[in-house]
């Protein structure tokens, strides 16, 4: 689910609790979590709902100056049924956190290092060192110039640097990635 950059910090303020989607299938769950640029929210229920139902008070809740602005969102899309989504933000990105764990141990580089195998392996190619190396030479390098140079489709290679991601080997920029403390330790260590 994504939310509007706009009211995200209304929703780290706490101000905005709720959202509202038209969706053909919810892509949340109630008592999953969902993490944003703000951190990690707690999904706390995902109910279908009847447009009629929504009142002015969901709409300011949702980050909306009245009812009007948030049926004129939901109308955009009209295929789907309409939920209504309460979250509640639990805390911080722990892979912020993990990108700056720049003290890597043996053993933790070797497990760092068999990851990157399984994730080698599973792709049915060598991709994790070269990309590592590729984002290490410059900041903001794109999906685009990474899949040109190791020869994979974009879209593939960004569900695969997701991967790396969650190592806390990289780190997504406004434009491109770059490598984090973490994962600058572990090349330098390589």
């Amino acid at each position: 689910m994504l939310l509007r950059q706009n009211v995200l910090a209304s929703i780290a303020s706490g101000d905005v609790t709720l959202a509202f989607r038209r969706w053909t299938k919810p892509t949340v769950k109630a008592g999953g979590r969902l993490r944003t640029a703000i951190g990690v929210l707690a999904i706390d229920a995902v109910d279908e709902i009847e447009q009629g139902a929504i009142i002015d008070s969901d709409a300011h809740k949702a980050g909306f100056a009245d009812l009007g602005d948030l049926l004129k969102e939901l109308a955009a899309r009209p295929e789907g049924r309409c939920y209504r989504i309460a979250f509640h933000r639990i805390g911080d990105d722990p892979r912020i956190a993990l990108r700056q764990a720049a003290d890597l141990d043996r053993e933790g580089r070797a497990e760092i290092g068999r990851k990157l195998a399984r994730f080698d392996h599973s792709a049915g190619l060598a991709w994790t060192g070269p990309v590592l190396r590729l984002i290490a030479a410059r900041d903001g390098t794109t999906a685009a110039e990474l899949s040109a140079a190791i020869g994979m489709e974009k879209l593939k290679l960004k569900a695969l640097i997701r991967k790396l991601k969650e190592l806390g080997l990289t780190e997504s920029l406004e434009v491109g990635y770059r490598l984090s403390g973490r994962g600058r330790a572990y090349l330098d260590g390589e």
